[in-house]
């Protein structure tokens, strides 16, 4: 199970600021709680950690069905964009970049989940690196906004199935927040041929779908784009 990047607080920044210490310990022991009581692997997409001084990490936690912490996660890119409705978001005012590359993390019955919140979908080598690290399945939390939502959600979450051939689980938030801002909604699971196997739509509610490795193994088998990578032509910039 997996909840939307700030799922426990979208609101005004500095309020946020406020919360943070409280929602830190909160939010983890929240979802330690929830995994262990209802014996679930759960994701929380999400949620504000004090960095130091007036900012804070954007951080998700992967909790398995007992309680144990699998993997925590800082947000790397930050959504810092002047969008053509006149919208300015500055993400960078109140969050730290992570420094620490995005953790592959082995979850019992789902297989090796890799890390990502929102923003970082458009940055496709991040999900090239998880692939890389054995990523089966591509976990993507997001609050999109309802702008870019409308033409590039669906499409990068396919888009980041198809070349890593892997699941993409992107739980989401929707509707209209502190009166200003509005999420796209549409939280989905897309399987590794790209096809859209569950969307929540714009209503609050579940977007839920079977995860087969069968389905895994028979995709990287009949397109094994991963093992043709010629890397050595494309080395990182310097």
């Amino acid at each position: 199970m997996g909840l939307p990047e700030n799922f426990a607080f979208l609101g005004d920044e500095q309020h946020k600021l406020e919360l943070a210490p409280m929602l830190a310990d909160r939010c983890s022991r929240f979802l330690v709680t929830m995994a262990h009581r209802y014996q679930v692997n759960l994701l929380g997409g999400g949620f504000p950690v004090p960095a130091g001084g007036q900012v804070v990490y954007n951080r998700s936690e992967l909790i398995g069905r007992d309680g144990q912490l699998l993997g925590r996660y800082d947000k790397i890119h930050l959504f810092d964009v002047n969008l053509p409705d006149g919208n300015t978001y500055r993400e960078s005012a109140t969050v730290r970049s992570g420094d620490v590359r995005p953790p592959v993390v082995n979850v019992p019955g789902l297989g090796l989940m890799g890390m990502s919140i929102c923003y970082d979908v458009r940055f496709p080598e991040l999900y090239r690196f998880l692939a890389s690290h054995g990523a089966q399945v591509l976990v993507i939390p997001a609050a999109f906004t309802a702008f870019t939502g409308k033409d590039h959600w669906e499409v990068l979450l396919r888009a980041r199935a198809i070349e890593n051939t892997a699941y993409v689980f992107a739980p989401a938030q929707t509707g209209v927040h502190y009166g200003r801002r509005q999420s796209h909604g549409h939280a989905m699971v897309i399987d590794p041929w790209g096809t859209v196997l569950a969307d929540a739509g714009t209503s609050p509610g579940i977007a839920f779908a079977e995860m087969r490795t069968d389905c895994l193994e028979q995709v990287r088998r009949q397109m094994p784009s991963l093992s043709h990578r010629r890397s050595s032509l494309f080395p990182p910039n310097p």
